[in-house]
């Protein structure tokens, strides 16, 4: 997909702004990864995100079904 030369014009004049790199590296100095807890990943803190999104978005509870497998492999 080939885009338009005003387009391109438009992002290399995006990409040469000094107002818009320094946006940048403040939004990249300020953020930080929800799922880590003391630099490991933190499956617990997912799972709450997980079931409070899907509280949010009303998205129905399904009943547990257990596996039933005799042969499973990674």
């Amino acid at each position: 997909m080939e885009i338009s030369k005003k387009s391109r014009n438009e992002l290399i004049k995006a990409a040469k702004s000094s107002t818009l790199k320094r946006d940048m590296r403040k939004v990249s100095a300020h953020s930080s990864h929800p799922f880590l807890k003391n630099g490991k990943q933190n499956a617990d803190a997912y799972i709450e995100f997980v079931n409070q999104f899907n509280e949010f978005i009303n998205h129905a509870l399904k009943p547990f079904k257990p596996l039933i497998e005799k042969d499973m492999k990674l």
